[in-house]
């Protein structure tokens, strides 16, 4: 067998503790343990005398245990351990200290002292240091005399095991891995071997600093391996969802033309393009699986209105499924009003409404007299049935987990897929995410659109923002001012939100101001968001929920309350809610009073752009891809080593070569790509099954 297959059992021996807490962490094979990354290194080559140890630095040394004591702080037990090495003292101390403890601490014993020193005028002091016993044999093994590392989780003697359990499995298999990477590959792109790379994972070279890097060899040879894995599977994913027989459109450019006029304005060149992509796609008879990305107020809309018409006019349904009953009763509405002219009925399909409307809506779309139908989440509910599902357009993507998605698609026969996200994901998230999905991107704005000016407000000219809202809605203009609202303080938050609200109300009477926020009824918010665009509110007070889905062109100022606690791509998208008129529009990025330095700094980055990628690229570095992309959701397996904002040269490196392997041995077959295919089933496969619906 493969080593990196074998249970942990191969190895022998592992105490019961330290079994259990992998147990914990599903590590159960040679290969998991192995690909544990240490999230730091000691350095264990000098060991300091305790007088020369700084205060508030971690360090290694060595020492004897000279007194040893269990003392009583409250309800605990408290050990105090002695050490000494000629040059001074320090009291190790363990607080909640197990009875057995003090019989690992014999007087006399010589130990290796690892941990952070701290200084009270003449005294030392160590809190839950790492105390090892330094018998002879050991020095050159695992924990003592290199560069050793350190595990996120494990504690103390945990950490000591642990290391001696790796160094055990690479002195075994290290030299009989199989390298998935042909040795062309790595002789190209100067990657070390596997097994040579698990070494130095763990245990850099004694005579090298590489260990110091922000991404050393042996990292980089791992994160190599993630990134060309995942675009391996992507791309064999992909070739499925093509191979696969699909529908056949009849969308022609003469019939792109004459649907393009059912549009109540003329498309930007950006729109006319990601038609004639998406046209492309539904002629061929592989399904199309298509990304629509574009910043807020693109026109992503008006492209997914155009494939519905060419897809009904083929005699076939569509499915337009969005995340709130907002966005989606926005969709019902423009998609009514614009494919009018073609006499089908959009219906549309959610949470809300009466038992006998939704049954009616459910038997149309099953007897496929209903050609159009939107909803939410409850388009994938079992009751739903299509006659002939022929397109499926997801919006907001991200909002929904990959299951939901291939729950959708699986109500029809290889129907074509349109997935939209206004959320502009970075080129690396684009490769990462999206490898198996056609992209297409809406790069221009409508003509007339005119870029939001964006403030970051502190705490002191709130008083002053306050009356610049006033001024606004003075005009006959109409605004927003949005609250956080967050699961772990839900109740305190809408509670803001609700107290917000009466303050405003009170404040600029008599216009009215309007509460949107997710406890309400479906009903509820219909009718207020219906009284908004009616402008028979002047003020609409709300959480997150109006971040998609209104659209009012008189709404021309958005103050948005403790403005740090949002995502930059959120508030990005909250803002695309003004600017939709043809007057100047206005974000006020209100600052709580505990905001820190680093909060400030990006609503600063915020407050600079208008532009969602640059916005995008700022998030991804400052919260990572699973903010960005809800990567829980998305099918984007987990990494270890690899890390997106860092390795960006890697990716590109990973589908390039990634390319090149498939076009040798096509769908990974053959002997020559066995060891690649193996370790991409081994780590991916189950992720990788997800992949599938973008």
């Amino acid at each position: 067998m493969e080593p990196l297959a074998l249970p942990l059992s191969a190895l022998g021996y592992i105490a019961p503790k330290l079994k259990k807490e992998l147990e914990k962490r599903e590590v159960a094979t040679v290969g998991d343990l192995l690909y544990l990354h240490p999230r730091a290194y000691e350095d264990r080559r000098r060991s300091l005398s305790l007088a020369e140890w700084p205060s508030g630095e971690r360090g290694f040394g060595i020492a004897n245990i000279e007194h040893v004591a269990t003392v009583r702080l409250g309800a605990r037990n408290v050990l105090k351990v002695l050490l000494g090495d000629g040059t001074a003292h320090a009291e190790a101390t363990f607080f909640n200290a197990r009875p057995w403890m003090a019989k690992l601490m014999p007087v006399g014993e010589r130990v290796a002292v690892s941990g952070e020193l701290r200084r009270f005028g003449a005294k030392r002091e160590l809190v839950h240091p790492e105390i090892e016993p330094l018998r002879e044999g050991e020095r050159d093994k695992a924990n003592y005399g290199r560069v050793v590392p350190l595990y996120t989780g494990f504690e103390g003697a945990q950490q000591r095991a642990l290391r001696a359990l790796i160094y055990r499995a690479l002195e075994l298999y290290a030299r009989t891995l199989v390298d998935p990477l042909p040795v062309a590959l790595r002789e190209r792109r100067a990657l070390p071997s596997l097994g040579e790379a698990l070494v130095r994972l763990h245990f850099p070279k004694r005579d090298s600093e590489e260990w110091r890097a922000e991404r050393t060899g042996a990292q980089r040879r791992l994160a190599f391996d993630e990134l060309l894995l995942m675009q391996l599977g992507f791309a064999l994913k992909r070739s499925k969802v093509k191979g696969a027989p699909g529908i056949a459109f009849d969308f022609d450019d003469e019939r792109l033309a004459r649907l393009l006029r059912l549009l109540p304005f003329a498309p930007t060149g950006a729109q006319a393009r990601v038609l004639r992509e998406v046209a492309a796609d539904m002629r061929s008879s592989e399904p199309m699986n298509r990304l629509l990305q574009g910043d807020v107020g693109a026109g992503k809309t008006a492209v997914a209105a155009v494939a519905a018409a060419a897809a009904m006019e083929n005699g076939l349904q569509v499915a337009l499924m969005a995340p709130t009953e907002i966005l989606a009763s926005q969709h019902y509405a423009s998609l009514s009003r614009w494919l009018a002219p073609l006499g089908m009925e959009v219906l549309l399909l959610t949470a809300a409404g009466s038992k006998s409307a939704k049954s009616a809506v459910r038997r149309r779309v099953a007897d496929g007299s209903a050609r159009l139908v939107v909803g939410t989440h409850a388009l994938v509910q079992e009751s739903v049935a299509f006659a002939e599902l022929g397109l499926v357009i997801i919006d907001e993507q991200h909002r929904f987990g990959v299951l939901q998605r291939a729950e959708l698609s699986s109500k029809g026969r290889r129907p074509d897929v349109l997935v939209m996200t206004a959320t502009p994901i970075p080129r690396t998230l684009q490769m990462a995410a999206c490898g198996e999905l056609d992209l297409s991107t809406l790069d221009e704005l409508p003509p007339g659109r005119k870029p939001v000016k964006t403030h970051v407000v502190e705490p002191a000219r709130r008083a002053r923002a306050l009356e610049r809202l006033g001024e606004e809605l003075s005009q006959g203009r109409q605004g927003y001012v949005v609250f956080p609202l967050v699961e772990e303080s839900e109740k305190s938050d809408l509670r803001s939100a609700q107290e917000g609200a009466a303050e405003l109300a009170a404040r600029f009477a008599p216009l009215r101001v309007g509460l949107l926020h997710g406890r309400l009824k479906g009903e509820e918010k219909a009718e207020i968001i219906a009284s908004f665009r009616r402008g028979e509110l002047s003020l609409l007070v709300a959480t997150t929920v109006v971040e998609v889905g209104v659209d009012v062109p008189s709404a021309t100022i958005m103050m948005i309350e403790s403005a740090e606690r949002f995502g930059l791509s959120q508030l990005h998208q909250l803002r695309g809610r003004v600017g939709r008129g043809e007057a100047e529009s206005l974000c006020l990025l209100m600052v709580g009073q505990e905001a820190g330095a680093v909060a400030r700094e990006r609503l600063a980055t915020l407050a600079a752009t208008n532009d969602g990628f640059k916005v995008a690229e700022a998030d991804l570095r400052l919260r990572g891809p699973g903010e960005l992309l809800g990567t829980r959701q998305s099918g984007l397996p987990p990494l270890g080593a690899a890390d997106l904002v860092r390795d960006q040269d890697l990716m590109v490196v990973a589908k390039e070569e990634a390319r090149l392997l498939l076009g040798e041995a096509p769908g990974l077959l053959g002997e020559s790509a066995a060891p690649l295919r193996q370790a991409l089933e081994r780590r991916w496969a189950e992720r990788l099954a997800l992949a599938e619906i973008g």
